[in-house]
């Protein structure tokens, strides 16, 4: 029962609250579609924290979707041995989880120790997004150092990941995923979750022209005391 309650019920009503509920903030919140930038409180941190960040979960993210998407067959046919790939994508998930891990920390550290200003313009519901993003962030890590770095190693494409697949053609079979170490489902279950809530945090910028966001263009604060050419701060 727990199983088909979190790894086949549970992935579609989160699908369905990140559908509907970004419909929903869109037509009612359009003024609140942004990060709610804090840099004109504090920058050198930000600086530091917010590319690490970024760029750690483009690439932990397209790594993801590598694994989960494209079918052990494809990359044999390819000439790319097993031992190769797993190789390849624990290399490349440690070092963007470590980048992703630094950034966060240096995120975290500032909103919520270095600047007082920052911590009281904090919602609750940035916080509820730290708190899952951090044990998410902790559980994939986890999954890749201790089990794939230091441990035996886990093929999850063989269960995982076809596991993942099948939720696109409406046939999950859980016991695919409860098949392979419970820190897997556990990922899964909070990626589910993350997905819930996304519409209704500050995520929701990431739709806003993500490329351009990567370069961070300029956002004009208007100051009245500003000098000409003056009170331009970066997003």
């Amino acid at each position: 029962m727990w199983d088909t309650l979190l790894f086949v019920v549970l992935p579609y009503v989160c699908l369905a609250i990140f559908v509907v509920g970004h419909v929903w903030r869109y037509r009612n919140d359009q003024f609140g579609w942004t990060t709610r930038t804090s840099q004109v409180l504090e920058k050198r941190w930000l600086a530091w924290g917010s590319p690490l960040f970024h760029f750690g979960a483009l690439f932990a993210i397209l790594g993801h979707a590598a694994g989960l998407l494209i079918p052990t067959s494809w990359t044999r046919a390819l000439g790319i041995s097993d031992h190769v790939y797993h190789v390849v994508a624990v290399a490349a998930g440690t070092v963007a989880g470590v980048v992703l891990c630094a950034g966060l920390v240096i995120l975290l550290l500032r909103r919520f120790y270095v600047s007082d200003r920052i911590r009281v313009v904090t919602t609750p519901m940035d916080r509820v997004l730290y708190v899952l993003l951090t044990v998410e962030i902790g559980v994939g890590m986890w999954q890749t150092v201790a089990i794939n770095v230091f441990g035996s190693g886990y093929e999850y494409r063989g269960t995982v990941s076809v596991w993942f697949r099948q939720l696109f053609v409406l046939q999950p079979d859980p016991s695919l995923i409860t098949a392979a170490p419970a820190v897997y489902g556990w990922h899964a279950v909070l990626a589910c979750l993350l997905l819930a809530i996304w519409p209704f945090t500050r995520l929701v910028h990431v739709w806003s022209v993500p490329v351009a966001y990567l370069a961070r263009p300029y956002v004009v604060y208007r100051q009245r005391s500003a000098a000409p050419g003056r009170g331009k701060v970066r997003a």
